[in-house]
């Protein structure tokens, strides 16, 4: 397998990072994870600014554009003579010092490693809520940051618990999102059409590529969308439940925390139209 490694192509056992990197000392450092298909990315150009953002926020500068990465990659499917797979870009902040100054780290790592796209994801996830908690209008929230001891350790409590993930909550008890997806729940309302609902960016989560696609196909379908507080008491009074991510597209939730959650066929109808949605774009 070869991998990307600050402008070159090497092979994956020789792609070594140093024992000082901060991003390996300290999780100083941001990644994306985007899938390709038939040679072409899925909402490329959404993940780099969502990177971008991040690379300001931690005030890191790269030698390589958006577009650059983006021919970078596509040439890792080729030399690994592949047209489809998973690519997860890491950038570091570099080598540097003991210390939590920036200062004189100012080489940072670029890195690109291609991995298979998952196999069609099971559908039904039970969830847990975590006991790990999130703040709201966190800044660091906003970015994939390499700091991911959170999600690790809530997605470890999920499968102690025999689920699959691990919802996680702000200071107010309100949901923000999964260890690694974003959460969407269906509200009847009775007297009108069901309503998709998703946390607010501003409760603590990070704004998914794959969540603001599902937004999109949503207003396709005609199916009203809001962005409001979720508890956990609501969503097991909730018409139906699922998941986003990248890799997977969506999945449908089916308990939490042990007590069953409802079944919609909004959920079936969604998926079908965002995986029309990546064979659409994967043509262009």
């Amino acid at each position: 397998m070869q991998v990307f490694l600050n402008g070159e192509f090497v092979p994956e056992e020789r792609a070594v990072v140093s024992v000082t990197d901060r991003s390996f000392l300290y999780g100083d450092g941001l990644y994306e994870t985007v899938p390709f298909y038939g040679g072409k990315p899925f909402r490329w150009a959404a993940h780099m600014e969502r990177l971008d953002q991040g690379l300001g926020l931690l005030r890191i500068k790269i030698p390589f554009s958006g577009k650059e990465l983006g021919s970078f990659a596509r040439r890792l499917l080729e030399v690994n003579e592949t047209g489809s797979g998973v690519v997860r870009l890491t950038v570091s902040r570099g080598s540097g010092p003991r210390g939590y100054s920036m200062k004189t780290a100012q080489n940072p790592v670029v890195v690109m490693t291609l991995h298979p796209l998952p196999a069609e994801p099971k559908t039904g996830w039970r969830l847990i809520t975590s006991s790990f908690r999130v703040l709201s209008n966190d800044p660091l929230m906003e970015s994939k940051t390499c700091s991911k001891v959170r999600s690790v350790l809530a997605r470890a409590e999920a499968e102690d618990q025999g689920a699959e993930e691990a919802l996680m909550l702000n200071e107010r008890g309100e949901i923000t999102e999964g260890a690694a997806t974003n959460f969407f729940c269906i509200q009847g309302s009775g007297d009108g059409p069901d309503v998709v609902c998703t946390s607010p960016l501003a409760a603590g989560l990070l704004p998914g590529v794959t969540r603001a696609a599902v937004l999109e196909v949503c207003g396709e379908l005609g199916i009203k969308t809001a962005e409001r507080a979720i508890t956990p008491a609501e969503v097991v009074r909730c018409a139906g439940a699922f998941l986003t991510v990248s890799t997977c597209g969506v999945i449908e939730a089916v308990a939490l925390d042990g007590k069953s959650l409802r079944r919609s066929g909004l959920v079936g109808q969604i998926a079908e139209q965002y995986q029309a949605l990546v064979q659409r774009e994967s043509k262009q």
